[in-house]
C-alpha cells in the first residue's frame, strides 16, 4: 500500500514513516519545502530508499494537494499548526487566522482533492484530547462519545475538522491523541504553565506511529473515533511526568511554587478499544526519557556539569516563582549526586 502523510516531517510523522516502512508500505511525504524538511527527507531517502518519496507543497493550495495524492491508497492527515513545539515555528494561539487557514482550510482542501481524485478514499485524521476542554472536575477516563468543550483555537479547529471529515463521504477514522512529546524536546517557559496535579496521559510518539500504520490496514477502525494513549501504565499527574523527564536528563525537578495552579485540557483516556484493534501500547515515559537522553548525546554531560546555571535560567522563566533571588539550595539541589551519576 502507498500512504500519503501530510505534515510528514513533524514529530508524529517521522514515527509513522518508520512504522509504515517496517510493515512493508510505501510512503509519500507531503510537507512544506524548507531547508530543514529537505535535510530530513535526504536522511529518510538514504535510510529507506525507494520505499519513501516526497511531494513538497502547501496544503492551503488544493492543486498541490491533488498532485500529491496521485498513486496513493490512503491518507494519514497530520499537517497542523499546534499551540507549542511546532516545527513550523508558528503557534496556533498566537496566529489564529493563519492557523485556521492551514488547519481547517487545509483539511477542506484535502477532502475536496480526495473526493475528486478517485483514489484514495481512506483518511485517518489525528485529533486531540484537547477537544474535551478542561475535565479535571470529571471522573476519568475520557471516552470517545463524551461531549466536547474546546477552549482554545487549536482544539476548536480540531473539532471543526472532525465534523468536516465525518461529513465527507470518505472512509474515515479519527484518532484523538494523548500527550505525545517530541524526542528533541526543548524546555522553555511553557513547562511551568500547567498544574502539577493535572491528570495527563502520555503516549510515546513511536507508539502513535504504530497505531497509525496499523490503522491503514485495519478493517475495524473505519467510521470510528478512537482514543490513542499509552494506557493505564502511562496515566500520570503532570508533576510526575515533569519530574521523570527533568531528573532523567540531569536538570532536576523544580519547586512546586514555580508551577501554575491552572488546569490544562488533558486527561486520562479509555483506550481499551484502540489497543484491542491496533496493539500499539509498547512504551512508557521511562522509554521516552531513555530516548531523550540518547538524542541529547554528549549534551547530557554539560547539562549535569552546569546544572545550577541551567536551573537558574529556567526558573527565571517561571512567572509563578515568588522569589526574586533564587536560593542557593534550590539551584544546587542534587548537584553532587548528578555528577556522580545518580540523579
Amino acid at each position: 500500500m502507498k500512504v500519503l502523510i501530510t505534515g510528514a516531517f513533524g514529530n508524529i510523522g517521522l514515527s509513522t514513516i518508520e512504522a509504515l516502512v517496517e510493515q512493508g508500505d510505501h510512503v509519500r511525504c507531503f510537507d512544506l519545502k524548507t531547508k530543514r524538511n529537505l535535510r530530513t527527507f535526504k536522511k529518510l531517502k538514504k535510510k529507506y530508499g525507494s520505499l519513501v518519496d516526497a511531494y513538497f507543497g502547501d496544503i492551503t493550495r488544493v492543486d498541490e494537494v491533488r498532485e500529491a495524492l496521485l498513486g496513493t491508497d490512503a491518507v494519514i492527515h497530520l499537517a497542523y499548526i499546534i499551540p507549542k513545539l511546532s516545527r513550523t515555528g508558528l503557534e496556533s494561539e498566537r496566529v489564529p487566522d493563519i492557523a485556521y487557514k492551514v488547519n481547517v482550510g487545509g483539511t477542506r482542501n484535502l477532502i475536496e482533492a480526495m473526493k475528486t481524485a478517485g483514489t484514495p478514499k481512506k483518511i485517518i485524521f489525528t485529533s486531540s484530547i484537547h477537544v474535551y476542554g478542561v475535565t479535571q472536575n470529571l471522573t476519568p477516563p475520557r471516552r470517545a462519545d463524551e461531549p466536547l468543550n474546546p477552549i482554545e483555537h487549536y482544539s476548536r479547529h480540531k473539532v471543526e475538522c472532525e465534523e468536516l471529515i465525518k461529513a465527507s463521504g470518505l472512509q474515515w477514522s479519527i484518532y484523538r491523541l494523548a500527550a505525545s512529546m517530541p524526542i528533541d524536546l526543548k524546555i522553555n517557559e511553557t513547562l511551568f504553565e500547567i498544574s502539577l496535579e493535572n491528570r495527563m496521559e502520555y503516549v510515546h510518539t513511536k507508539d502513535v506511529g504504530i497505531a497509525l500504520a496499523r490503522g491503514v490496514h485495519s478493517t475495524e477502525i473505519w467510521n470510528k473515533i478512537l482514543l490513542i494513549g499509552g494506557g493505564p501504565k502511562c496515566q500520570y499527574k503532570y508533576g510526575e511526568i515533569v519530574e521523570k523527564v527533568l531528573e532523567g536528563i540531569g536538570i532536576g525537578m523544580f519547586p512546586k511554587e514555580a508551577f501554575s495552579k491552572q488546569y490544562f485540557p488533558t486527561d486520562w483516556m479509555d483506550t481499551e478499544e484502540s489497543e484491542r484493534i491496533l496493539r500499539y501500547q509498547t512504551r512508557t515515559i521511562d522509554d521516552y526519557v531513555t530516548d531523550l537522553k540518547k538524542a541529547l548525546g554528549f549534551k547530557i554531560f554539560f547539562i549535569k556539569m552546569f546544572r545550577p546555571t541551567i536551573r537558574y535560567l529556567l526558573l527565571k522563566k517561571s512567572r509563578y516563582f515568588p522569589q526574586k533571588t533564587i536560593p542557593f539550595r534550590i539551584l544546587w539541589r542534587g548537584y553532587l549526586r548528578t555528577l556522580l551519576g545518580n540523579p
